[in-house]
C-alpha cells in the first residue's frame, strides 16, 4: 500500500507543480483586470469560457471568481459559462490527466468542458435574467514579482492539498485492494446507465479536478468504462452542494436549473460520445512505473515538504485558536470577501505579522477578524485590504 501511494505521488507531483507554476506566471504577467473586461453577450460567454478552461481553480475558488466577474459587470451567461467550465480543467489538472490517462482522453475532457461552458452560458444568456446585486469586495493588486509568483503557486495548491492526499491514497487503495476486473461488469451496462451511476456519486461531492484524476485512472484500470470515469471527472469538480447553494443565491432558480441541466446532460452525453467514438487503446498507461527520473523524485520530495508545511500551519492555527485569551478583543472587524478556509488562513497570517498584534482569529461564520494587541483599527483595516478583502 505504501509503495502504491509513493508511485502515484511520484507520477502526480511534477505535473501538479508545473501546472501551479504556469498559474503563478499567468497571475503576475497578465493585467490585473484581464479577467474582468468585456464579458457581456454571447461573445462575452465565449471569452469567459476560453479564459476559464486553463485557469487552475477548484470548485471552492471558482465561486468568488465567477461572482467577481458578475460584480464587475459581466452578464449572467458569461458568469455561468465560467462557473461550469473552469473547475473541470486547469493547466495543473490537464497535465496530471495526461500523465495518468493520456493526451487523447485529456484533450476530449478539455473540449467537453469548453462545450459545456458554452452551452450553459448561452442558454443562461438567452434567459435575459436580471442581474442580482453581488456583495462587492476589494482585491489587492497582484504583486508583479518573483515573490508574487511563488505565493500564487502556493495559493493554488493550498486549498486542495487535503483532497490531493485523499485522491492519492484512494487511487493506491483501489489498485492494491480491488482485484483487477472486479468492476468490469460496468462495461456490460448501457453507457448512459453507467454514466448516470457515476453522476449520482459525483454530483453532491466536493471533488477537486486534479485530485480526482488518479482515482479515475485506478477505477479505469479495474474495469470501469472510460465514459463513466469521464462523467466522474467532469461532474464531480463542476458542482457540489456548496456550488449549488451559491448559484441559487446569486443567480436564482432558473439559472440554477440551467446550470444543473448543463452538468448532468453534458457530462453523460459527452461521455457516451467518448465511449462510442474513442477507442480504449487511445488511453495512456494506467500502470505505475517504478523507474521514475530524478526530477520526479525531486518534485515528489518538494511537494511533500510543501504539504508538511501546510500541516504545521493548520496545527499552529488550531492551537492559537484554542489558546487565545478569553478577554475582550482590541478590535473586531467585519470582513467582506471571505469564501473558504484558505481565505481565513491567509488573512490570519497577514494580521499576525502586523506590528502590534499579539493574536488574531478569523472566522467565516460570522465573517470577521478578532485582533488583540496595540495595533490601531485603521492600521488593521489597511492590512485586511492589502490581503485582498474588504472591511464592512
Amino acid at each position: 500500500m505504501l509503495d502504491a501511494v509513493w508511485q502515484v505521488w511520484l507520477q502526480l507531483s511534477p505535473w501538479l507543480l508545473l501546472g501551479a507554476g504556469a498559474a503563478g506566471a499567468l497571475h503576475v504577467l497578465l493585467p490585473r483586470d484581464f479577467a474582468q473586461r468585456q464579458f457581456r453577450g454571447y461573445g462575452g460567454v465565449a471569452k469567459a469560457v476560453a479564459l476559464g478552461v486553463p485557469l487552475p481553480l477548484c470548485s471552492c475558488g471558482v465561486i468568488p471568481a465567477a461572482l467577481g466577474l458578475k460584480k464587475d459587470g459581466a452578464s449572467d451567461g458569461a458568469a455561468v459559462g465560467f462557473l461550469v467550465s473552469t473547475p473541470q480543467t486547469g493547466v495543473d489538472s490537464l497535465l496530471v490527466s495526461a500523465s495518468f490517462l493520456g493526451w487523447p482522453f485529456t484533450i476530449f475532457k478539455c473540449l467537453s468542458a469548453l462545450v459545456m461552458g458554452l452551452a450553459g452560458g448561452a442558454v443562461t444568456e438567452s434567459l435575459h435574467t436580471e442581474a442580482r446585486r453581488i456583495e462587492e469586495f476589494e482585491q489587492a493588486p497582484a504583486p508583479q514579482t518573483t515573490v508574487g509568483f511563488f505565493e500564487h503557486m502556493v495559493d493554488v495548491i493550498r486549498p486542495i492539498w487535503k483532497w490531493i492526499v485523499f485522491g492519492v491514497v484512494a487511487s493506491a487503495a483501489i489498485t492494491v485492494w480491488i482485484p483487477p476486473g472486479a468492476i468490469a461488469g460496468w462495461s456490460d451496462i448501457h453507457p448512459a446507465v453507467s454514466g448516470l451511476a457515476a453522476l449520482a456519486i459525483a454530483l453532491p461531492l466536493y471533488v477537486c479536478a486534479t485530485a480526482s484524476v488518479p482515482i479515475a485512472a485506478a477505477l479505469i484500470a479495474q474495469g470501469m468504462p472510460t465514459g463513466a470515469a469521464l462523467v466522474f471527472l467532469m461532474a464531480g469538480p463542476a458542482t457540489n452542494i456548496a456550488t449549488i447553494g451559491a448559484v441559487k443565491r446569486a443567480f436564482g432558480g432558473r439559472v440554477l436549473a440551467v446550470y444543473l441541466a448543463t452538468v448532468v446532460l453534458g457530462s453523460v452525453g459527452l461521455a457516451y460520445v467518448y465511449d462510442a467514438f474513442v477507442p480504449f487503446e487511445a488511453l495512456g498507461s494506467l500502470t505505475h512505473e517504478h523507474g521514475q527520473p530524478w526530477w520526479a523524485w525531486a518534485s515528489a520530495v518538494l511537494l511533500a515538504v510543501l504539504f508538511a508545511s501546510f500541516i504545521v500551519d493548520d496545527l499552529r492555527s488550531a492551537w492559537l485558536r484554542r489558546s487565545a485569551p478569553a478577554g475582550p478583543a482590541v478590535v473586531t472587524l467585519e470582513v467582506g470577501g471571505l469564501t473558504c478556509n484558505n481565505c481565513v488562513r491567509k488573512l490570519e497570517r497577514a494580521l499576525r505579522d502586523a506590528d502590534g498584534v499579539t493574536s488574531a482569529m478569523v472566522t467565516l461564520e460570522p465573517s470577521q477578524a478578532t485582533v488583540e494587541g496595540s495595533a490601531r483599527a485603521t492600521d488593521l483595516e489597511a492590512v485586511v485590504r492589502a490581503a485582498g478583502y474588504a472591511v464592512r
